[in-house]
């Protein structure tokens, strides 16, 4: 429970009585979205009471309740965010998808609000959060302006997070800082033209050592914050003969000769948040900024994929919440045949299915987050963890492509107009099924960890 002795949004604050009376489908839909369109959720009668065999113990409630409650710590947080993203970063969404445009100073700000560094600690700049916590920011910011919750998960989870882990003393206290105040834009390179799904198995950029620096060729394409970032942790094959065994990670000053952008892309959703092809050609970096040993680099790559998807996850239910909201305002409001249409039994469908889903990808987005606190290096990639978080993103994409769908649907032709808001979620949402993995790529996650021995 938070402060005030509430329970959080995610959590219904009672469950209503049982209804012996059978009812059809149609009809406990109708229920669920008669209860989300007037804010109310129905409250027990004085003198119900339950079979005392079926009850569960209040231990046993504690717990599940304990499991899906924030502490007062984090309710500030998001709510602390959930204000910023809606006052400043949710009015800079339209003009960044009209134009694919950018705000230049823009992670110095979050880094001024509080909003970067979540995991790293305090005297680093952070806050000293966990993967949990940071899940909840990436849920909140991707509500009000997802091209920024992209940007932002894949400066701090993706790059921050990765060197907090995975780096030396050294590494942490040069690049953290910087990424914590928004002074170092963060990125990560992996996919490349030739290696998407089989990204390990397929890359092609290479490093070769010369002396006491490793020279890197190659390039990365779909690189989110490539065309920004001043800082990338760069993968690459320094033992082509091993195979996936046979790469290291590295990390990337922009401003070293023989990096460029090759290209900024023009994408159909996240439309703000800068993507790029970056090319490597003859690009020196000191043997120093190699993360770990030589031919280590598949540990890191395989624990940074597993906090990416969860993080990933957080993303879609955020646009999905966000979706919802808006279809449930405009069936209020519009009105057909004399009535709103939010009154029609289909309608009322809809919204009901459209909840559910975003209750369900939501319990299995924070459960993954939950278990992330405190993945040991190199733990991830294998396991339940692996299981875990590619069933999250899993979940939690097909739901949101399920809820933008009907969110259109039921905005009919406003919702095919390029310049609503709920078309702009519309055509971002379609990568989510693509990005951080490919549905089939998790499902083959998911089903080999279950037919392990």
């Amino acid at each position: 429970m938070d402060a005030d002795g509430k329970l959080p949004s995610f959590l219904p604050s009672a469950c209503p009585k049982k209804d012996t009376r059978s009812s059809t489908p149609l009809e406990t839909f109708s229920n669920i979205c008669l209860i989300l369109i007037n804010r109310q959720v129905a409250q027990p009668s004085g003198g119900s009471k339950m079979n005392v065999q079926a009850e569960p113990g209040m231990a046993a409630l504690a717990a599940i309740k304990a499991n899906y409650s924030l502490t007062p710590e984090q309710r500030q947080i998001v709510d602390h965010v959930d204000r910023v993203a809606r006052e400043i970063l949710h009015p800079l969404q339209e003009k960044m998808d009209a134009e694919e445009w950018w705000p230049e100073d823009l992670f110095r700000q979050m880094g001024e609000l509080g909003l970067l560094g979540i995991t790293a600690p305090e005297e680093l700049g952070g806050s000293g959060q966990n993967e949990f916590t940071q899940a909840l920011v990436s849920e909140t910011i991707s509500k009000w302006n997802p091209a920024v919750g992209l940007s932002h998960g894949a400066h701090d989870n993706l790059c921050l997070n990765n060197i907090l882990r995975n780096g030396s003393d050294e590494q942490v206290r040069k690049y953290v800082p910087g990424l914590c105040s928004g002074e170092l834009v963060g990125a990560l390179g992996l996919t490349e033209p030739g290696a998407g799904s089989d990204a390990l198995g397929s890359m092609a950029t290479g490093a070769v050592r010369d002396g006491n620096d490793y020279v890197i060729n190659g390039s990365k394409i779909y690189i989110t914050n490539g065309p920004i970032a001043d800082v990338i942790l760069v993968y690459a094959k320094t033992d082509k003969a091993k195979g996936a065994k046979g790469i290291s990670a590295f990390i990337v000053e922009t401003d070293n000769p023989g990096f460029k952008v090759a290209q900024k892309l023009d994408k159909m959703g996240f439309r703000g948040s800068p993507t790029g092809e970056l090319v490597f050609e003859d690009c020196r970096v000191p043997a120093s900024a190699m993360i770990g040993a030589e031919n280590s680099g598949v540990s890191v790559v395989m624990s940074g994929l597993d906090l990416e998807r969860a993080m990933v996850a957080s993303v879609c239910v955020g646009m999905a919440e966000r979706a919802l909201e808006l279809a449930l305002d405009y069936a209020r409001i519009r009105e057909q045949f004399g009535k709103p249409i939010a009154s029609f039994q289909m309608v009322q469908a809809m919204l009901a299915e459209m909840y559910t889903e975003i209750e369900a990808a939501r319990s299995l987005s924070l459960r993954t987050a939950a278990m992330c606190e405190g993945l040991e290096e190199g733990e991830g990639g294998r396991g339940e963890i692996h299981k875990l978080t590619a069933a999250a993103i899993f979940k939690a994409a097909a739901a949101t492509s399920f809820v933008l769908d009907r969110a259109v649907q039921i905005h009919g032709g406003s919702g095919y107009m390029r310049d609503t808001e709920v078309n702009r979620l519309y055509r971002t949402g379609r990568v989510l099924e693509v990005g951080a993995g490919t549905q089939e790529v998790r499902k083959l996650i998911i089903s080999g960890e279950l037919l392990k021995n």
